[in-house]
């Protein structure tokens, strides 16, 4: 196997983990959007919040250790900082309703 080649693999490797933590984060907005009716838990945003840091430390970290490009990283990262803002916009809306 040439450099090249594991160069590849971790690359690769790098963006499959960085996903599956991508899609729990992910997960965890989708479980509070799903409950938004039922009731609010600011435990839950606090929870969240720190999961979306500590993501984007890990994709800081994949990026500049070279192991994901930085555009790879940012759409991720950019992605699931959308989805987090619809969820606090739904969470901002219901708290004026109440």
């Amino acid at each position: 196997m040439t450099s090249s080649e594991l160069q590849e693999q971790y690359n690769l490797k790098a963006i499959n983990l960085l996903q599956e933590d991508a899609d729990k984060i992910q997960q965890l907005i989708e479980v509070q959007m799903e409950n938004l009716a039922t009731r609010y838990c600011p435990l839950y945003e606090e929870v969240l919040d720190t999961q979306m840091y500590g993501f984007s430390r890990e994709v800081d970290f994949a990026v500049r250790a070279g192991l994901v490009p930085e555009i790879t990283g940012k759409m991720v990262l950019s992605k699931l900082e959308r989805n987090l803002a619809v969820l606090y916009e739904a969470l901002n809306n219901k708290a004026k309703e109440e």
